[in-house]
């Protein structure tokens, strides 16, 4: 993300720096114009598409004398519009975070411009994260997935989902969506560009590809524990450009990030390479919602495993690359205070010769003369 700087100076209207500086109110007036939508009848069924979750199951369940109602939701292509909305609301909330929180602490801590562009990366997904971890655990914890590990691949295909699941993959979708276009309102670096895409890329792909093929339970548990690890990754950055002394927490997380890259192969594996391989629902049935097919098995342990493997071969440049950097700090410190050594034997020598000549027969004949 690269500085923006506030002028003083109106930019042309519909120019690309008028767009950048005031892009937050131009997409909050888009999404207001679709909740406007809601008070007319005409307009109405058309705002709700984008506004509110889809495809409702009512569904009767006994719960004592009483016959209660419970709501679950299935996916469609309805949520394309849902998404869309929600990219809005992402995209203001980013504004909101970087104007008021992110600009602020920018100002007091007088940061580089390699350091201003990391922090503010650092600062949005450190809050993105929080939130999605918070909001992950309460629904793990209500769903009982994590007391119940067997309910990860049992009763698969999982079509049916709570409203607080599905929204939560809806808004993981319009988030990640919403950073695209925040390479542009942010003026990203060109060459910044390819490695957000392909991270962005690949949030994209693993989270609607656990909502469409019904393995939202097991995309739900391994997204919690990828932010977790990310979380500490980027407040331990945030740490480390407010006092760059403490690097502690890049210590604690680099042991996190290898056990939640063993921890997450594991569970892939359990539960499609064994739980679904002896599921009773076998076969392809796209009606039904069941891909429990040996190709989609393979398919999706191989996009896992091969994520992994990407993840943990930019775990190992960049702890390297670190380790290089403290070498090179480390080397010039050494330099720094021998250099200071020498100075002072130097300036101590140069004394005592100073001190002899001073107390030479020559010098005594001439200050006598």
């Amino acid at each position: 993300m690269g500085i923006r700087k506030k002028t003083n100076k109106n930019p042309p209207v519909l120019s690309h720096e008028f767009v950048i500086q005031n892009h937050a109110d131009i997409v909050s007036c888009i999404a207001m114009v679709f909740l406007l939508g809601l008070m007319f009848e005409i307009t109405s069924k058309v705002a709700v598409l984008f506004i509110t979750v889809q495809y409702n199951v009512t569904i009767p369940a006994s719960g004592g004398p009483e016959e209660t109602a419970v709501n679950y939701f299935h996916y469609g292509l309805k949520d394309m519009a849902t998404v869309f909305f929600y990219m809005l609301v992402a995209i203001i909330m980013h504004a909101i975070i970087q104007e008021y929180v992110l600009d602020k602490i920018n100002r007091k801590m007088h940061f580089s411009k390699t350091k201003h562009s990391k922090f503010n990366e650092s600062g949005q997904l450190s809050a993105f994260y929080l939130f999605s971890c918070l909001w992950g655990a309460s629904i793990l914890v209500s769903e009982n997935l994590l007391s119940n590990p067997v309910s990860l691949w049992e009763g698969y295909p999982h079509t049916l989902m709570p409203f607080q699941m599905k929204f939560y993959y809806i808004c993981q979708l319009g988030y990640w969506l919403h950073a695209i276009p925040e390479l542009y309102f942010q003026k990203a670096k060109k060459e910044d560009i390819p490695r957000q895409l392909v991270y962005i890329s690949l949030y994209l792909a693993h989270i609607a590809g656990a909502y469409i093929l019904n393995l939202n339970r097991l995309g739900l548990v391994l997204l919690v524990l990828h932010y977790f690890v990310e979380l500490l990754f980027h407040v331990s950055r945030l740490i480390y450009f407010s006092h760059e002394d403490r690097q502690s927490g890049f210590t604690v997380w680099a042991v996190l990030f290898v056990l939640g890259r063993l921890l997450t192969l594991s569970l892939s594996v359990l539960t499609v390479g064994f739980g679904l391989a002896g599921a009773e629902k076998q076969g392809l049935n796209i009606a039904e919602g069941n891909f429990n097919v040996l190709v989609a098995r393979v398919t999706v342990l191989a996009a896992i495993c091969t994520t992994q493997a990407f993840m943990m071969w930019k775990f190992i440049n960049f702890q390297l690359r670190r380790w290089r950097e403290l070498a090179q700090t480390q080397a010039l410190k050494k330099k720094s205070s021998s250099s200071k050594g020498k100075s002072k034997k130097a300036n101590g020598v140069n004394g005592s010769v100073g001190a002899s000549r001073a107390d030479s027969p020559r010098s005594r004949k001439e200050k006598s003369s």
